[in-house]
């Protein structure tokens, strides 16, 4: 689908039609209504051997993983990212918003290998025929504290999520799991305890924020691209935060503000490395730090949450 005709029919999606919708639980995670309801099409999706799937957790660097993978895909031809939006260039495998829009399994039904698909599921969630098809997985985890902030401000402006209420009452949910795709623990921590049975490339946000071209040359490593040091360049700077920002291509500006209303956030807010220390109070830090002990007690996944 080209990106002028998927532009088209956002624009001409009804103010009315986009509301706020419940979650339902799917084998215990809870997920917003539209995923719930069309879960046997999502779980029976048929993968082909040559797709790359890109796992994250909510806001924890996805679109930003996207465009790396688009680039070095293209040989570090940044020039072709822009033949569409990022969300059109990688699907959104579960993505279920109402008509006209067609779904993400739809869509990826028609789209080209080698397909580059989008997921927030759970490991445990995802469709058994990525496994049997042997498909190559970045899953790209990003802290707690900056995970539960960054997620809060999507939530007030993506008007598909569970209304987020103040930052208090929001802390508690994401805290305890109430959220849309689950609970942070079991996410970073299932997809951290499969990495060694399947072919997943496990990153940090916090890595890519602290050295984006090391983090590039892992990618490329991992699909088996060898591309000069003057492209890694190249590739660095078209996906910088500040570039990103700017393109419309890959900022969502394209989506109507009945689906995602940039006036109350940015959907690319600040991308930074410790803006949890601008919202936690200090009885919310240590309500999380003594959760994150007993969640991660015994696992080696371990995170930074402040700037270095």
């Amino acid at each position: 689908m080209s990106s002028l005709v998927y532009s088209n029919i956002l624009l001409q999606v009804p103010e009315e039609t986009f509301y706020r919708v419940p979650l339902i639980p799917v084998h215990g995670v809870p997920l917003i209504k539209p995923i719930a309801t069309s879960w046997e099409r999502i779980e029976k999706f048929q993968a082909r051997s040559d797709d790359l799937l890109i796992a994250t957790y909510p806001k924890a660097g996805t679109t930003w993983m996207q465009e790396i993978v688009d680039c070095i895909m293209n040989q570090g031809e940044v020039e072709k990212t822009s033949r569409a939006p990022i969300h059109v260039r990688s699907p959104f495998l579960e993505g279920n918003p109402p008509p006209p829009i067609k779904c993400g399994v739809d869509v990826l039904k028609v789209t080209p290998s080698p397909r580059m698909v989008k997921t927030h599921l759970p490991f445990a969630l995802v469709p058994e025929s990525f496994w049997h098809q042997k498909c190559k997985v970045i899953y790209v985890a990003r802290n707690a504290k900056d995970s539960a902030v960054s997620y809060y401000h999507f939530a007030q402006m993506n008007k598909l999520l569970p209304e987020p209420g103040t930052w208090d009452e929001y802390a508690v949910k994401f805290l305890s799991g109430d959220v849309a795709w689950g609970n942070w623990f079991s996410h970073v921590l299932g997809w951290w305890n499969a990495r060694d049975k399947h072919d997943i490339l496990y990153l940090f946000y916090e890595d890519m924020k602290e050295d984006p071209k090391r983090e590039i040359r892992k990618v490329m490593k991992f699909l088996g691209k060898d591309l000069s040091e003057d492209v890694v360049e190249k590739i660095h700077q078209h996906t910088s935060f500040t570039a990103m920002k700017e393109n419309p291509l890959t900022n969502y500006s394209s989506i109507p503000s009945s689906v995602l209303d940039q006036s109350l956030s940015p959907f690319m807010r600040k991308g930074e490395v410790g803006d949890w220390m601008n919202h936690f109070t200090e009885s919310q830090n240590q309500i999380f730090d003594e959760e994150y002990r007993k969640k991660m007690e015994g696992s080696t996944l371990m995170f930074r949450c402040k700037v270095w």
